[in-house]
């Protein structure tokens, strides 16, 4: 009883030494502050990477998926596009008697590998088409497959949307040969891995377009370059990324021509320093149209090569020392697909490379190589039976 007395006394004499601190109101108030400020950053919900992450890390992802999107009246010209693009997805073209696949480099000048495209392309006539584009100086060439077959060039900034011009330019002219059934976009630095008759079938007998498409949740994809302005037509949820280096049906190039809606977002709201974002339309318009258009008619990953492992700004460069027949083998015998997330999970994705029902090699062409390597590759491809 005394101690019980006693703890009353102190609390008495502590309640009299702080008269203006009632501990009950203190908690309420206290309560209540906190759950307005959580209520606040649910309803509004942070818009950049940072303090998302910090405040919603569980739904960062999903972040700009919000139940209401604001809605405007199209232009007669985006309406257009709209109705052509799908009336082109239903539509079935009958197949011509020759088919043949476009071979488009994109290159600020000379071609260093021109000679082992040579190669590769030779006692081919009639299956293929070549369109050279080259936005700084036309190159001289050697091989008769590659002269006159320069088409009209403008100038490429890395990273913005002349890069997708470019690309668009490439498949305008090859699409004047009713002929062309795929559509290969392809570097400067790129090399073949296989015998032109095993790339031609591979492309030629199936329905899809190799376009490297996947989701990345961190600042190096939607969750650092996505930007509201392209609402409503394009939601964060749909925002996709990928290699630029694809190959397309026709059906998907000619979808390209028609479509002035999804481009135009991209031209005006995913460019590098926007909104403070480093956003780059060649790693994104294609992938996100094609997710959200004909998400069936793509692979989900690029049949040409490119070793981002080390996780740089820039990928795995190959020197001479390194072309041997075991870096051929490897190359030829990936059979999944991976990609790699910039969030701070850093995620690898893997994707089975699934060809007309069939596990298939991934990867029918390379890149980066050093022009340097031009000799070792020409011998390579020469003695090689796997090619």
């Amino acid at each position: 009883m005394k101690t019980a007395r006693a703890w009353r006394g102190s609390l008495k004499d502590y309640v009299r030494q702080r008269p203006n601190l009632k501990g009950p109101n203190w908690v309420f108030i206290l309560v209540c502050l906190v759950s307005i400020f959580l209520i606040g950053v649910y309803v509004y919900q942070p818009r950049n990477t940072a303090a998302c992450y910090i405040f919603l890390s569980r739904s960062c992802p999903d972040y700009g998926n919000a139940p209401q999107v604001p809605s405007r009246q199209l232009t007669d010209e985006e309406t257009a596009a709209r109705v052509v693009i799908t009336e082109i997805l239903k539509s079935s073209p009958p197949a011509p008697k020759n088919p043949k696949v476009a071979f488009m480099f994109l290159t600020p000048g000379p071609l260093p590998f021109e000679m082992l495209w040579d190669k590769f392309f030779e006692g081919h006539d009639g299956r293929f088409s070549v369109y050279v584009h080259a936005s700084r100086e036309q190159p001289p060439h050697a091989s008769p497959y590659f002269n006159g077959r320069n088409i009209r060039s403008e100038k490429v900034d890395w990273g913005k949307i002349s890069m997708v011009d470019a690309e668009r330019r490439l498949l305008m002219n090859a699409l004047q040969d009713p002929d062309n059934q795929q559509f290969v976009l392809l570097s400067d630095s790129c090399v073949p891995l296989h015998s032109f008759d095993f790339v031609y079938n591979y492309l030629i007998f199936t329905n899809l377009s190799f376009i490297d498409c996947y989701d990345d949740p961190g600042p190096h994809g939607a969750g650092g370059r996505y930007s509201e302005h392209m609402l409503p037509e394009i939601e964060f949820k749909d925002f996709r990324k990928g290699s630029q280096w694809f190959t397309m049906t026709r059906k998907h190039a000619l979808i390209i021509m028609a479509d002035s809606l999804y481009y135009r977002k991209f031209r005006l709201y995913c460019r590098p320093g926007f909104e403070g974002r480093n956003c780059y339309a060649d790693e994104h318009y294609f992938q996100t149209l094609f997710y959200m258009i004909d998400p069936a008619g793509i692979a989900n990953w690029s049949v040409t090569f490119v070793d981002w492992s080390e996780r740089k700004w820039h990928p795995r460069s190959y020197k001479p020392q390194d072309i041997t027949p075991k870096l051929l083998k490897n190359l030829t015998s990936f059979d999944t697909s991976l990609h790699f997330t910039s969030d701070e999970k850093k995620t690898v994705l893997t994707t089975p490379c699934i060809w007309n029902g069939m596990r298939r090699p991934c990867f029918l062409f390379a890149r980066k190589f050093f022009p340097e390597t031009l000799d070792n590759l020409l011998q390579l491809f020469s003695n090689s039976t796997s090619v």
